[in-house]
């Protein structure tokens, strides 16, 4: 399976944007799937994961501005981000994991990635 990441772009700040990640496959077999954004020379960071069962979590820094949802028969989970800051610039990534772990928001443990989509927020 193949996670394809888009709708990046540059935004002024407290605007809006939605990422899309499609996969090539059935979504309904991952159960767990995240975003993750990267600056340079960072690691990936943690964004929002959604489980197969719908439930959503977010990383502090987004909670409250950005909501992640999933669409099963279109195969796509989405982002919403809303009141977009400059610090929210960088590299978004989507990724996905077919067994579940508990420790969901660690990059390490996801096997399948999207190549990441820019976002790039101006003050």
């Amino acid at each position: 399976v193949q996670l394809q990441a888009s709708g990046g772009g540059l935004v002024q700040a407290g605007g809006s944007l939605r990422l899309s990640c499609i996969a090539s496959g059935s979504i309904v077999s991952f159960v767990v799937m995240g975003w993750y954004r990267q600056t340079p020379g960072k690691q990936h960071e943690w964004v929002a994961t959604v489980t197969s069962g719908g439930t959503a979590s977010y990383a502090d820094s987004v909670k409250g501005r950005f909501t992640i949802s999933k669409d099963n028969a279109k195969n796509t989970v989405y982002l919403q981000m809303n009141s977009l800051k400059p610090e929210d610039t960088a590299v978004y990534y989507c990724a996905a994991r077919m067994h579940w772990i508990t420790d969901y928001t660690a990059a390490r443990h996801y096997v399948y990635w999207g190549q990441g989509t820019l976002v790039t927020v101006s003050s």
